[in-house]
């Protein structure tokens, strides 16, 4: 799997056997061949599937269920033709290798409950044909690296991670709780300028109101001159309405800005 080369998708055997056969006069031998075609079960993306007739050209690597230990062997990259790893459930440790990331075209990779420890390693991110991945209960830790490929992934490919965040978790990282913690004060202080400026409009508009009314009953009752008063009163009726029209409809607009 070092190197790029064409495989046989069917991989056979062949058996030669003989058969003696004794008599009075002494033994004959039957020698003869059979040719078997090789069948193998494959855990191939959490699923398992029977290959016979395709099973020289799956590149897997299966050893979960061992007691392995240490970190993951960086040589691992240089299997360029390896599209399955599964190192799942062993006791592999240390900080996830950068190596991991830059295999070239694995599809699958499962190193699910190991005591792998560190961030995810961002050279990860550009595995462009990894369609199955977890990293499920380990002690990974820090944001998960932002890429199409590792936030299409199910939440359960990075569940019992306790120190792991980012999407797809729900799990907020400290440094996305500060800019949104910023965005709230920002919001809040808007929300401040907003109440105290349409409030002062509507005292305004309010003791306009009271003031107005309050002098056009005192002319209206001490005036001598009552008929040139009232056109005078309904030319300031119309104008002050014009003018409380405008102030409520700017208050409107600075309420819904």
């Amino acid at each position: 799997m070092t190197k790029k080369g064409s495989s046989n998708a069917t991989i056979k055997y062949t058996i030669l056997y003989s058969n003696t056969i004794w008599d009075g006069n002494g033994g004959t031998s039957d020698h003869s061949a059979a040719t078997y075609t090789g069948y193998a079960s494959v855990v191939w993306k959490v699923v398992e599937q029977e290959y016979g007739k395709t099973l020289g050209l799956l590149k897997v690597i299966d050893l979960s269920s061992n007691n392995l230990s240490g970190e993951i062997p960086g040589e691992l990259t240089s299997l360029v033709e390896l599209i399955t790893l599964n190192l799942s459930r062993n006791l592999l440790s240390g900080i996830n290798p950068k190596e991991v990331g830059q295999l070239r075209a694995p599809e699958s990779l499962d190193l699910s409950t190991n005591r792998l420890s560190g961030e995810i390693p961002l050279s990860l991110a550009d595995c462009s044909f990894l369609s199955c991945l977890n990293l499920s209960n380990n002690n990974l830790s820090g944001k998960i690296p932002l890429s199409t490929q590792l936030q299409s992934f199910l939440v359960e490919s990075y569940m019992g991670n306790v120190g792991l965040c980012g999407l797809p978790l729900n799990a907020i990282c400290p440094e996305d709780e500060k800019q949104q913690d910023g965005g709230v004060e920002h919001s809040n202080l808007d929300d401040e300028k907003l109440y105290k400026g349409s409030r002062f409009y509507v005292s305004l508009i309010i003791g306009f109101t009271l003031g107005f009314w309050g002098l056009c009953w005192t002319l209206l009752f001490n005036w001598p001159g009552k008929p040139a008063s009232f056109r005078f009163f309904d030319n300031m009726v119309d104008w002050l309405s014009l003018a409380m029209a405008l102030i409520a409809a700017k208050v409107k607009r600075r309420l819904t800005s």
